[in-house]
């Protein structure tokens, strides 16, 4: 098909379906992340010093918080949150997102776990007492929670479809040939009929707030055939037309078909809520490990100065041996009672090393050699204070319920799933709806001879066509009612009877929550009394004991005692030293665990969300 009509009309229809384009088929994207590092901050360079890594629990924190890959983990839920937010303003549901909050090892535990609970002498020392700090960590209130979904697994039913509120263009350009046989040859005036077609259509369609679909097309053909008897050849028509469609029951309603960007838009603070969340239980798992660190750090020197005692005591016994004050099994007693002392300072320090690698593992992205070769010495001591300051129980359990992010973003996921009700009941209406068209038509082609009296009109090119329907010689429009009234709607009926449900779990579930987080912030001021009752026992128990070790001392410097009350009474001091630092580790965690139950830990040690959501700690 060539010619000049043909030239124009192929340009103007291209010309019309780009114009239709720009501005409309493009949606506002979310901008890339930033590309993922994992080197570790600088900070962590700038505290070592001769080869060590010189920390304090601030310090750790702020590694924390720079390099802890379960918060570096969770920095992306709140861009994930703001794709579902694009999404939903596109006329798009939620995809939803991860409500798993990572939780720091445990560690080794402090002096007084049970792999260093025995000293390796056999059992002549007697238990320490460990005082728990977190009844969770220890099952008596069930298991941590890791998942804090209302829903788990099974999520809502979508409810009635959106429209789709992005434009989007549509558009067509298609060029034909056919030949068709023909029976009659006074049809055509020839044997075959042979057209040579073009096709150039554009379009644009969006849906709307109130749930109506609109759509506006513009159609051009231009088509050449081989027809003796033609009247126009070839001949160029378009058109121009609108087509509405309105619920006026299902899926009517800014309110109903707004709920996903409402859902979303709670989600954007679930998604905040869930970071904070996470940096609470990245902040007190740090502190549990620092605090056992230390502990274990101190239990050393404890387990130190029994080998230095052990190694008197052996001296001290030889002496007497050789001048036969003391038989010889005493001194087979001192040299056994050496050895012991090693092995238990052995196990200290291998317990120290194990915590101090998973420790290093928790504030670093990666480990590089130099930084695995490193030893990390503490700056802060274990210290209590000398009273506590504590506020009444229900002012904290009051405080917990305000101020934990848990709570909040339970609630949220309740008031999401209302918002979605919404969707689930409407479903449920029949589904009227208002439809109306309004297209106009145009036609045109040069005259080929064979029509009497031919319409002038029609006498043209595609300005012709296009003249005709912007002047609307030949209208089309019409308005319908659609209805569908399903006899039964067993589908919809279930999904809104069991999204109640759901709803009503969810209820449930949050009361739950606010019973766990008032039984939690109970049992942490429980273990705070304890620690400290525990902690005032053990101090007056190694001052006795101390006491009484250095009575048993005098007598076998005079040969009035033995080297076994030496080595018994030695044994009880360690055990008393060890008890006391295990019972400030305990005080220590016992307030950082009811600082995370009423969910006040971040702000007790200075950590901002916005800063930390940029990787810092202020």
């Amino acid at each position: 098909m060539t010619g000049r009509n043909v030239k124009q009309f192929l340009s103007l229809g291209v010309a019309a379906m780009l114009a239709a384009g720009p501005g409309t088929a493009q949606a506002q994207l979310p901008p890339l992340s930033r590309p993922v590092s994992f080197d570790n901050s600088q900070r962590i360079r700038e505290l070592v010093r001769a080869g060590n890594l010189y920390l304090s629990v601030q310090d750790a924190l702020a590694l924390a918080i720079e390099n802890n890959l379960d918060v570096e983990l969770q920095r992306f839920i709140l861009p994930t949150a703001d794709t579902d937010l694009l999404r939903a303003k596109g006329g798009g549901t939620t995809r939803g997102l991860n409500y798993t909050v990572l939780e720091v090892p445990i560690g080794v535990g402090g002096p007084l776990s049970p792999l260093t609970v025995n000293p390796a002498n056999g059992g002549i020392a007697t238990n320490g007492t460990s005082v728990p700090t977190n009844a969770l960590e220890l099952g008596v209130l069930g298991e941590p929670a890791d998942s804090y979904s209302m829903q788990g697994t099974v999520n809502q039913s979508t409810g009635t479809a959106l429209p789709v509120f992005d434009p989007a263009f549509v558009g067509l350009l298609n060029w034909q040939h056919t030949t068709t046989p023909q029976v009659n040859l006074l049809s055509y005036g020839t044997n075959s009929l042979v057209s040579n077609g073009v096709s150039a259509n554009a379009g644009i369609q969006q849906g709307f707030a109130s749930g109506a679909q609109a759509s506006l097309t513009f159609n051009n053909t231009h088509q050449n055939i081989n027809a003796l008897n033609a009247g126009y050849n070839p001949f160029t028509g378009s058109s121009l037309g609108l087509t509405l469609t309105q619920p006026l029951w299902r899926g009517f309603g800014p309110s109903l078909n707004h709920r996903f960007i409402r859902i979303a838009g709670n989600q954007r603070r679930i998604a905040s809520l869930l970071f904070q969340q996470q940096l609470i239980a990245t902040t007190y798992g740090v502190i549990r490990l620092y605090t056992d660190f230390v502990a274990l750090y101190e239990d050393e020197k404890v387990k130190e100065e029994s080998v230095r005692l052990a190694n008197k005591l052996l001296s001290d016994t030889q002496a007497q041996v050789d001048v036969g004050t003391l038989a010889q099994v005493e001194l087979t007693r001192a040299k056994a009672q050496l050895f012991s002392t090693q092995q238990d300072l052995i196990n200290s320090r291998g317990l120290l090393e194990e915590q101090e690698a998973i420790l290093k593992t928790v504030l670093t992205r990666d480990q590089d050699a130099q930084l695995r070769g490193m030893h990390v010495i503490p700056t802060d001591s274990l210290t209590i204070p000398a009273s506590d300051e504590l506020r009444p129980l229900q002012d904290l359990i009051a405080d917990a319920t305000a101020h934990r992010p848990d709570l909040g973003q339970a609630r949220l996921q309740v008031e999401n799933s209302v918002i979605g009700l919404e969707g689930a009941r409407n479903l449920t209406k029949p589904e009227v709806d208002l439809v109306g068209v309004m297209q106009n038509n145009g036609l045109a082609g040069p005259l080929t001879g064979f029509v009497n009296n031919p319409n002038p009109s029609f006498s043209g090119g595609y300005g012709s066509a296009l003249g005709q329907v912007f002047a609307r010689d030949y209208p089309t429009y019409g308005v319908g009612l659609q209805v569908t009234l399903p006899i039964k709607n067993r589908i919809a009926e279930a999904d809104l009877a069991r999204d109640e449900l759901q709803v009503k779990q969810s209820e449930v579930r949050v009361k739950q929550l606010q019973n766990q987080a008032a039984l939690e912030v109970e049992d942490a001021v429980i273990a705070m009394r304890r620690a400290r009752a525990a902690y005032d026992a053990a101090v007056q128990a190694r001052q006795y004991q101390q006491e009484s070790l250095d009575a048993e001392q005098s007598k076998f410097e005079v040969g009035a005692s033995t080297a076994f009350f030496v080595i018994q009474y030695e044994s009880l001091v360690a055990q008393a030293k060890s008890t006391e630092v295990a019972a400030k580790s305990s005080y220590v965690k016992a307030k950082a665990a009811l600082e995370r139950a009423t969910g006040s830990i971040l702000d007790s040690n200075n950590i901002s969300f916005d800063a930390a959501v940029k990787g810092a700690t202020k």
